[in-house]
């Protein structure tokens, strides 16, 4: 008999999209780990509690290169090139390596300027009043131009290109992923060559470099194709889904809005309780047992698939008392939305520090924010990875001003 999805699990009637989470606490109800069915990916084990979880974030027995699982045959999916999300130490480690320094402390605190700026800038173009999007007019274009400004990707490309990533992630059907696959791969190779013999001070360039180098180089065009293809592509949609999500959070949890309008310093506080509550990557990669073993008294044969659902160890009620509710000064162990160990994720730190600056600007520069719409009908866009808004209606103005729509 095939393993159930995850919608099979749901109440009838229940949005899977909209609200995983009762779905998630039934299962960690019944144990740590599961035998489900992906749609389009296969059967896999799925981790749902947070001990668990930990363990297999850590388990040097459980890989992600695919070529470790039992079915292999090509390694499947859109991904372009060979990235850091598909190797394991030692190639993880020197492929982390090359990219790390462009993620220090230092340099993220460098960049703080930039973003608010951005940001200033996006807050200024919004109406006095009226209902905007506020996924299209400042959760989407903020990590965007921070991403690409990074990455050196000329202005005039911005838009298609969040448009061939946005359908490569989320995709409406397997062909419209695969169409997005080949455009955007067919972007990237033609703006690394742009690169090759320019001098320009960006990453993607400071890579090309790497990549030319005599003999020896630490960097193969495909793993060079596979870093561009990840760091821009998970470089911002994770982060507009984090932004939108607290936004959303804040805005449907009044309380925690009031309590950060009279102490702004609490907007990393926000963040942090968002990406517990609403992680924007709610599962990681799939990871492959290299031999056979226990996860938590569950036996993994070798070749399986294992997934940590990251949203649901996020809410384990044994580390999180009353794990539903969005509260700003939760106290208590670390969330695993950003992942555990070796792939944890390189940038955090930019993720972070983004959402808390479009938080603070937003809240300061729109005193009167509301959201425009009931709750149960926003729409969440799906992946095996990622969960985010596909729009957020929120009015700006006092509330009962008619004001217009943008």
């Amino acid at each position: 008999m095939p393993a159930p999805t995850l919608q099979d699990l749901a109440p009838d009637g229940h949005d899977l999209a909209t609200d995983p989470h009762p779905v998630y606490a039934a299962l960690r109800e019944r144990g740590p780990v599961h035998r489900v069915l992906a749609p389009g990916s296969g059967e896999s084990w799925l981790v749902v509690t947070r001990d668990a979880a930990r363990a297999a974030l850590t388990d040097p027995r459980l890989r992600n290169d695919i070529r470790h699982s039992a079915t292999w045959q090509d390694d499947g999916g859109h991904a372009l090139g060979r990235n850091m999300l598909q190797t394991d130490p030692p190639d993880h480690t020197r492929l982390r390596r090359l990219v790390a320094g462009h993620f220090t402390p230092a340099r993220i605190a460098a960049l703080r300027p930039r973003i608010a700026e951005i940001a200033g800038d996006l807050l200024a173009g919004l109406p006095a009043r009226g209902t905007v999007d506020l996924v299209s007019r400042y959760a989407l274009p903020l990590p965007v131009t921070v991403i690409c400004d990074l990455f050196g990707v000329p202005t005039a490309d911005r838009t298609v290109f969040h448009a061939w990533s946005n359908e490569l992630v989320m995709p409406a059907s397997p062909e419209s992923g695969a169409s997005a696959a080949a455009a955007l791969g067919g972007y990237l190779a033609e703006l690394i060559h742009r690169k090759r013999g320019t001098r320009d001070d960006d990453l993607l360039s400071d890579l090309v470099a790497t990549a030319r180098e005599p003999a020896g180089s630490p960097l193969t065009s495909e793993e060079l194709l596979g870093m561009a293809f990840l760091i821009l592509v998970a470089g911002h949609e994770t982060t507009v889904n984090l932004i939108s999500a607290t936004v959303h959070a804040l805005l449907t949890h009044p309380d925690q809005l009031e309590l950060l309008r009279s102490e702004p310093d609490l907007a990393d506080a926000a963040v942090e309780e968002a990406l517990r509550h609403q992680s924007p990557v709610h599962a990681t990669a799939f990871r492959f047992a290299t031999e056979s073993l226990e996860l938590a008294g569950t036996h993994i044969p070798a070749g399986d698939a294992v997934q940590i659902s990251l949203a649901a160890a996020s809410r384990d009620p044994l580390h999180f008392p009353e794990p539903d509710r969005f509260h700003l000064r939760r106290r208590g162990p670390a969330h695993l939305a950003f992942g555990h160990g070796l792939h944890h994720c390189l940038g955090a730190p930019l993720a972070r520090t983004e959402a808390a600056i479009a938080v603070r600007l937003l809240l300061h520069h729109c005193p009167d924010l509301t959201l425009a719409t009931d709750p149960a009908t926003l729409t969440w866009r799906t992946s095996t990875l990622l969960r985010g808004l596909s729009e957020l209606p929120v009015r700006i103005g006092p509330s009962g001003d008619p004001g217009g729509t943008d």
